[in-house]
């Protein structure tokens, strides 16, 4: 029920949930892609091209998986109809899907027209690596990790959501914290292109490992090894999941 209202309210106004994101990252694409990319060439032995759509995607489930969840649970809390889904006979782990469910389903939505948009307008290491012999393999490993990304972000901002008294809180993570490690976190470039010790530090950001979970399933090419990205961005949805769990249990700043 939950899940069903969630999905209807952001494809209501899709223009703005959907089409504005869509619009706003590859406009990203077209700048950094091409005009970076006359000069870099090649990254780690593809084109520069291929190399950025990854981050770009990612960069949307971040965002969008966050800002899903966050709005919609804080804006059902301050006018009220919070109370109204609280009463149904749903659990705290009903609550929570409906809302991650939602965001993930946002978010990888509007990741894959981006995924399909950049294969069509030129990235062929992309289109390679897909339609290659391991092909399906690097399908799911993509999708593996858009979803996991998706809905780490999604329990943030549920988290957030919980606790925040005004939209200045929810705005503070992002503008504050999210926005500089997914820019320090490899999506423009490869951390091998930094010198020492920023490489080392580099390897202490989470997002630098869902980009380059996301990067090795669409390009075969990444700075991590592949289980360090699934060790951490399965650890961050335990950790944050949990707390969600737990303030929706106490259930303090909900009832206050």
């Amino acid at each position: 029920m939950l899940f069903r209202k969630e999905i209807k309210r952001f494809w209501s106004i899709a223009s703005q949930t959907v089409v504005s994101p869509v619009v706003t990252t590859m406009l990203y694409f077209l700048v950094f892609g091409y005009s970076l990319g006359d000069r870099l060439q090649e990254v780690r032995g593809i084109p520069y091209v291929d190399f950025l759509v990854p981050g770009l995607v990612m960069l949307s489930l971040i965002n969008n998986a966050f800002i899903n969840s966050a709005f919609s649970f804080f804006i059902n809390k301050i006018h009220g109809t919070l109370v109204d889904i609280l009463v149904t006979p749903l659990t705290h782990a009903q609550l929570m899907f409906g809302y991650t469910a939602a965001s993930i389903v946002r978010a990888v939505l509007i990741g894959s027209i981006i995924w399909a948009v950049a294969m069509a307008m030129g990235a062929d290491q992309i289109i390679t690596t897909i339609t290659g012999p391991d092909g399906l393999l690097h399908l799911a490993i993509t999708l593996s990790f858009m979803v996991l990304t998706s809905l780490s972000f999604a329990f943030i901002g549920l988290d957030i959501a919980i606790v925040a008294e005004d939209f200045d809180h929810i705005n503070l993570l992002p503008n504050f914290l999210i926005t500089p490690l997914t820019f320090l976190g490899g999506v423009f470039y490869s951390i091998e292109m930094l010198p020492e010790p920023w490489d080392l530090v580099s390897r202490f950001n989470p997002i630098l490992y869902m980009v380059n979970g996301i990067r090795y399933g669409m390009t075969g090419v990444s700075d991590v090894p592949l289980w360090q990205g699934y060790a951490v961005v399965i650890t961050l949805n335990v950790v944050f999941g949990a707390i969600a769990w737990w303030l929706l249990s106490t259930g303090k700043k909900i009832r206050e």
